[in-house]
C-alpha cells in the first residue's frame, strides 16, 4: 500500500509539536506505524489484532515505557 492511500495522524497528546512522536494509519488488514521526523522513511505495519494487543498491554502497564 502506497503512502498517498493512508490517511496518518499524530496523538492528541504529543508534545513538541509532534516533532518526537510516532504516526499511524489505519489500512484494511493493518496499522501502519512510521517516525513523525522521517515521514519517508521506513514504517512498520501491524495486523489490527495485534495492535489492539498492543494497546491493551501498555494500558494495563505491561511495559515500563
Amino acid at each position: 500500500m502506497e503512502d498517498q492511500d493512508l490517511t496518518w495522524r499524530k496523538s492528541t497528546r504529543s508534545s513538541n509539536g509532534g516533532a518526537t512522536c510516532v504516526e499511524l494509519a489505519g489500512a484494511a488488514r493493518h496499522v501502519a506505524v512510521r517516525d513523525s521526523k522521517d515521514k519517508a522513511g521506513p514504517r512498520i505495519e501491524i495486523s489490527r489484532s495485534a495492535f489492539r494487543r498492543l494497546v491493551t498491554d501498555v494500558k494495563q502497564g505491561r511495559y515500563t515505557l
